[in-house]
């Protein structure tokens, strides 16, 4: 093992179809072993040149690669089982059912001897934390902080001479942060590999890396040096260009007043079953869950009973109100917002929407039509990639209005449509990228396209899970003050999220799931 040496040449990467590179102007040189924290606004192309350099994208048509990118001197898609990368997802780092056939995949796909590859599992295990769990153990019942070690510990067991992180800590609760992060700093001292990471909160890498480097978004970089330097020379900048430097929260609204006038309390924790809560200002139900309100997260033959991912939960979502359900990573936050959505069964208890949501529709949220669903609660899934069905971003956003005209009759209002599409764009940052495929944008740009078709129709409720991941600071207070104005205007918001900074600017009240609520 040991450190690869990694040097873009004047590199740059164009999708097909879009007017300008991702990433383009790109001359470095990373030393073998070195530690590289990669930072720059949301669209600047630091998870596009980390996934060129893993050679997990390609260019197809002789022209969509522009430079060169080598690690060691050969040439970055040549580069197999050299180069490991870990993602921001910890579920898409599982690949099999049990922990030690999981760790040995990538060995058994480059062909290692197999009497090498269980040693490699066991030693990789070790290094991350992992080796109390028998490989047996499956890997559906590991905590997201436990994926996205188990995902490292597969990428250790290659013996990658370089390793790339984009955003690995993004999905995860605070506790399971900082158990990545050391698992990952341990890793790479022992192996002594080169590592390159990308996070917007840089206060949780900084001090552990080597060098810092700022990709400019008009190609390029603006700023390259130890953390010490650059992150006190370019704080402005940084600041500017939407970087979360430590110790620096951006201005968002702080107070908002409730729909009949009055000032909302600050935030109300609900921990396991409901706690009665004291307002001073009578609230306008439009749902509510009750008695063990609860979903599997397995697929079943009824009547065979589903197994409840959580349970105890007796929670309402009231008009202009904001709602967070945080927790441990597994508790069924996720589940919950889908139950919440109309697009799971629960396995027990009720929900059910009150007058004030459902207007004709029947109570039960369950038994809506995608049509009824849609202009009354928008949901945004922590994938973004899961709701996205066209093949730019303009029709992605008129994509809801037309199916919900569609269904009811009416014809486009076509002006008003495209004016509301301009708007919607502008303000979440995506008007420079109307044309572009969906699938080709910046991890931070899918999110802002998933959060704007989300209400694009209008929700009276909008659910989101995970919001702000992979979000500079300039968008996240961008997003934070278009929730605020939405509440103001009536709209409930739900959100499923670890960021804590989030649940404070929006205020309202948080249900807390335990691992056994």
């Amino acid at each position: 093992m040991g450190g690869a040496r990694v040097e873009a040449k004047d590199f740059g990467w164009h999708h097909p179809g879009r007017h300008s590179p991702a990433v383009s102007g790109l001359s470095l040189v990373i030393e073998p072993g070195q530690k590289v924290l990669l930072l720059g606004p949301s669209g600047a192309g630091k998870s596009t040149f980390l996934h060129a350099l893993a050679g997990v994208i390609h260019d197809d048509d002789g022209e969509t690669a522009l430079g060169e990118l080598l690690v060691d001197g050969v040439p970055a898609e040549d580069s197999h089982g050299t180069v490991g990368m870990m993602q921001q997802d910890p579920e898409s780092s599982v690949i099999l059912a049990k922990v030690g056939d999981d760790v040995a995949f990538g060995p058994e796909n480059l062909q290692v001897p197999r009497d090498e590859i269980w040693p490699r599992v066991r030693a990789s295990l070790d290094a991350v934390g992992l080796g109390e769990l028998l490989l047996e153990h499956s890997t559906s019942a590991l905590s997201g902080g436990q994926k996205q070690r188990l995902g490292l510990a597969g990428i250790l067991a290659m013996q990658p001479c370089v390793l790339l992180l984009d955003e690995p800590t993004a999905n995860l609760d605070p506790e399971g942060v900082l158990e990545v992060r050391d698992a990952v700093i341990a890793a790479q001292r022992n192996i002594g590999a080169t590592m390159i990471v990308i996070e917007h909160r840089v206060s949780v890498w900084a001090q552990f890396m080597d060098r810092v480097i700022v990709l400019s978004p008009g190609g390029g970089i603006s700023h390259d040096g130890s953390p010490d330097q650059v992150l006190v020379d370019a704080r402005d900048e940084l600041i500017a260009a939407g970087v979360w430097v430590p110790d620096y929260s951006p201005e968002v609204a702080t107070a908002r007043p409730a729909p009949d006038g009055t000032a909302v309390a600050g935030t109300e924790l609900l921990r396991g079953r409901a706690l009665a809560v004291t307002r001073e200002q009578p609230t306008r139900k439009m749902m509510r869950a009750r008695k063990k309100l609860a979903r599997s997260p397995e697929p079943v033959s009824l009547p065979l009973p589903l197994r409840p991912v959580t349970d105890g939960i007796d929670v309402s979502v009231n008009a202009g109100e904001h709602l967070s359900i945080m927790g441990v990573n597994g508790a069924g936050k996720s589940t919950l917002a889908l139950t919440l959505a109309g697009l799971q069964l629960a396995a027990n208890g009720i929900l059910y929407a009150t007058d004030e949501l459902r207007d004709s529709a029947h109570w039960d949220v369950a038994s809506w039509s995608p049509e009824e669903l849609v202009s009354r609660i928008g949901l945004v899934f922590q994938e973004p990639e899961h709701q996205f069905l066209t093949a730019n971003v303009r029709a992605e956003l008129e994509f809801g209005p037309r199916q919900v005209a569609k269904a009811r009759k009416q014809a486009v209002d076509e002006k008003d449509l495209a004016q509301r599409t301009e708007a919607l764009m502008r303000r979440l940052r995506l008007d420079h990228v109307a044309g572009a495929n969906p699938f080709t944008l910046s991890g931070g740009e899918k999110r802002r396209l998933s959060v704007a078709t989300a209400l694009a129709t209008a929700p009276r409720i909008l659910i989101l899970d995970e919001p702000t991941f992979g979000q500079d600071a300039n968008t996240w207070a961008e997003l934070v003050n278009l929730l605020h104005e939405l509440m103001t205007q009536g709209t409930a918001v739900v959100s499923v999220t670890h960021d804590l900074d989030f649940v404070e600017a929006l205020g309202g009240r948080t249900l807390y799931l335990g691992a056994h609520s």
